[in-house]
């Protein structure tokens, strides 16, 4: 009788142990194994974010990132209008020799001149809007940074120009004008957007071509001045800026 009571207990007690406690002890141990994963993940998660919030505080700090592809777009209509216009001259001086060709030329830098006054203003504004929605401050050590480095190549654009004015040799002016753009571009985008370079390689090259071919220095600064700032400013404003 003892005996059987002994294998009755025994025998409850194996299954109390297979059956019940084991199993509870499984699912705690698969719980925490859930709750760590979950847990890692989160951290995971937290961490990426932080390198990315790390990465836009480093990108403030050390480029200017308020460039406004509307800037681009607007710089580009200028000049087409500024192309427009300087067609109308040249009629003007082919078809009805109604202007000298010195006072074309006036003419021309006079447009340019307008268009490069305008194109500023509107990159001011769009410049200065996209600064105050993103809450970044519109001046500041990057800003001037990234001026002098764009400075420093059309300063001596300008002279090359004033000397090549000098000397009458007027289809040097487009070339040199879309090539020292391009370099002041390629100099400047260490300071602010990366893809500003791209903009920057792509005058560089339209001016090396306007070298090598001659009298059709209007078509050229029209798609430098014109097309690649429209394409740029669109690109940019798809990127950054698209809601």
């Amino acid at each position: 009788m003892a005996s059987d009571n002994y294998f009755r207990i025994n025998l409850l007690a194996y299954f109390f142990k297979n059956y019940f406690i084991i199993p509870i002890a499984i699912i705690k141990n698969i719980h925490l194994l859930c709750i760590s994963k979950h847990f890692f993940m989160n951290m995971e998660n937290q961490s990426l974010q932080d390198i990315r919030d790390i990465k836009n505080i480093m990108e403030r700090s050390t480029r200017f990132i308020s460039l406004s592809g509307w800037s681009g777009v607007a710089a580009g209509i200028c000049a087409l209008a500024g192309s427009w216009i300087a067609t109308k001259s040249i009629a003007k001086y082919v078809h009805e020799k109604s202007i000298t060709y010195e006072e074309l030329i006036v003419r021309f830098l006079v447009i340019a001149g307008c268009v490069f006054v305008a194109a500023f203003i509107f990159a001011f504004i769009f410049t200065y809007l996209r600064s105050k929605k993103n809450n970044v401050p519109m001046w500041g050590i990057t800003t001037y940074r990234m001026l002098i480095n764009l400075a420093i190549p059309l300063i001596a654009g300008g002279f090359f120009v004033i000397r090549i004015l000098q000397m009458e040799h007027y289809f040097l002016i487009a070339p040199v004008c879309l090539s020292f753009y391009g370099l002041a571009l390629i100099n400047a985008s260490k300071y602010t957007l990366g893809e500003i370079k791209y903009l920057g390689y792509c005058e560089l090259i339209l001016g090396i071509a306007n070298l090598w071919i001659p009298g059709y220095g209007l078509i050229f600064w029209a798609a430098g001045f014109g097309l690649l700032h429209i394409i740029y400013g669109v690109i940019m404003w798809w990127k950054y800026e698209r809601v």
